[in-house]
C-alpha cells in the first residue's frame, strides 16, 4: 500500500516536471485548473479524508487550504470557486511542493503505525482519485500550452505509428440479455461502476475502429457545422454561440489544416482518429453518416473483447486501430445510477453521485489514462459541450 501511494505521488510530479513554473499557475478557461491546483487538491484529499480523521497526532499544514483546495465537497465546507483558481498566485508552487512532502511524510507514517482495512480502502480511493487527476493534468496542460503563440511541445516525440492491435470492421451484437457493471470484489472499482446487473440489448453493430480526421473533414467540407438538421437543438445553439467550426485544437492555415498535440503542432493527418470533439459534434457526425452513437452498454460489450495492455509512449492517438482503449468513446447514454446503486458513505458520497444529471457517459480510456483505470466497466462522464478531454467517437447502427 505504501509503495503504491508513493508511486502515484511521484507520477503526478513527473507529469509536471517538463513544465516551466509559469505553466503551473495558468487557468485558460473555466474547465481548466492550474497544474499547481491539481497537485494541492490531490494532497488535500489525503489530508482531509484520512489524516484528519485517523491520525490523532496530525497537525494541519495550513487551515486555509481546506477552503482553497476543496473541489466540490459541500459537506466538508465552502470552497474557492473553480473559475477563479487561476487568480491565486499564492500559495506559491514551492509552497505546494512543501505541502505535498509534509502530507506524504505523515501518511506514510500512518501506514507504518496503524494501517487497517478502513484506512486502506480510503487510501485506495485517494490513489485512484490522484490517478484521475493525472489525466486531468495532461488535459489541462494541453489546453494551457495550446494557447501560446509558439505552440510549444509538452514532450518531444517522433510520433511513430504503433502496430495495430485491433481490427477494422464492425462488431455484431445479437439481441439478448447481458450482464454489465462490476461485481468483482478483489479489485478496485468506483461506486458508479456497480452493481452488476442485466440489460437487454437489441440487434446492432458497433464500429471497432475510431472515426478518423479524414472522415470528420468530409463532414466539415459537406457543411456539417452549417446544417441545423444535423444537430441537437442545444448543440446547434452551442455551435452558433461559440462559433464552432472544427474540433478543438484544429487550425486552418494557408497550407491546410493543422492540429495541436502534446508533442507540438503538426499537419493534420487524415488517418489519425479525430479527437477533442464534444457530444454535440459526435452526435451530429453520426447523424450525417446515417448512423448513431453507441450506447454505453454496447461499448462495454465491445471493450470486453480486448485484452488491456500498457499505454503507448506517444501522447496522441495516431492509429485508429491501435486499441479499443485509444480514446474515450462518446456514448448516447446519459450518466445515471445503475439499479441498486450505493454511493460511498459520508462526504465521499459526493464523489460521483452528485453529477448524475445533464452529463453523458464515455467509455474506454485514452493514451493519457493510467493503466489501472483501463477497464470495460469504467464510466467517465462529461457535459455534452465539453471537449478538452481526450474524446473520440465510434458509430453504431441497428440491424433489425
Amino acid at each position: 500500500m505504501k509503495q503504491a501511494y508513493l508511486d502515484t505521488r511521484f507520477s503526478t510530479e513527473k507529469i509536471c516536471k517538463p513544465l516551466e513554473v509559469e505553466d503551473l499557475v495558468v487557468q485558460t478557461c473555466p474547465d481548466v485548473s492550474p497544474p499547481k491546483w491539481h497537485m494541492a487538491h490531490t494532497t488535500w484529499f489525503f489530508e482531509k479524508f484520512i489524516l484528519q480523521q485517523y491520525d490523532k497526532e496530525y497537525k494541519v499544514f495550513e487551515s486555509k487550504y481546506n477552503y482553497l483546495f476543496n473541489s466540490y465537497y459541500k459537506t466538508v465546507g465552502n470552497h474557492w470557486q473553480r473559475v477563479d483558481r487561476g487568480k491565486l498566485s499564492r500559495p506559491t508552487v514551492k509552497r505546494i511542493y512543501e505541502y505535498r512532502e509534509y502530507v506524504d511524510n505523515a501518511l506514510t507514517n500512518l501506514i507504518d503505525r496503524q494501517l487497517n482495512e478502513e484506512i486502506s480502502k480510503l487510501i485506495e480511493i485517494g490513489i485512484n482519485h490522484e490517478q484521475q487527476h493525472q489525466e486531468l493534468l495532461l488535459m489541462d496542460i494541453k489546453h494551457i500550452l495550446s494557447l501560446n503563440i509558439e505552440c510549444p511541445a509538452y514532450l518531444e516525440n517522433n510520433m511513430e505509428r504503433p502496430e495495430n492491435t485491433s481490427s477494422e470492421g464492425w462488431l455484431s451484437i445479437e439481441p439478448g440479455t447481458y450482464e454489465f457493471g462490476s461485481a468483482e470484489e478483489n479489485r478496485f472499482f468506483y461506486d458508479n461502476e456497480g452493481p452488476a446487473h442485466k440489460r437487454l440489448l437489441s440487434s446492432s453493430k458497433v464500429m471497432k475502429a475510431f472515426v478518423t480526421n479524414g472522415q470528420y473533414l468530409d463532414f466539415i467540407n459537406d457543411g456539417g457545422y452549417e446544417r441545423p438538421e444535423l444537430w441537437l437543438s442545444l448543440g446547434w445553439d452551442w455551435v452558433n454561440q461559440n462559433q464552432v467550426s472544427a474540433p478543438l485544437y484544429w487550425k486552418k492555415t494557408e497550407n491546410g489544416w493543422k492540429e495541436y498535440t502534446l508533442h507540438g503542432e503538426v499537419r493534420l493527418q487524415k488517418d489519425w482518429p479525430v479527437q477533442h470533439v464534444s457530444l454535440y459534434e459526435a452526435d451530429a457526425f453520426a447523424r450525417w453518416s446515417g448512423m448513431r452513437l453507441p450506447n454505453e452498454f454496447e461499448l462495454e460489450f465491445l471493450l470486453n473483447l480486448e485484452r488491456i495492455s500498457s499505454q503507448p509512449n506517444c501522447l496522441h492517438s495516431i492509429n485508429k486501430n491501435q486499441s479499443y482503449y485509444n480514446l474515450w468513446s462518446w456514448s448516447s447514454s446519459q450518466y445515471q445510477a445503475y439499479p441498486g446503486y450505493q454511493p460511498y458513505e459520508g462526504s465521499l458520497g459526493e464523489y460521483n453521485q452528485k453529477f448524475m444529471c445533464n452529463q453523458f457517459v464515455l467509455r474506454g480510456g485514452s493514451y493519457a489514462t493510467p493503466n489501472g483505470h483501463l477497464r470495460s466497466t469504467y464510466r467517465n462522464f462529461f457535459e455534452p459541450w465539453q471537449r478538452w478531454m481526450f474524446s473520440g467517437l465510434r458509430l453504431a447502427m441497428d440491424t433489425q
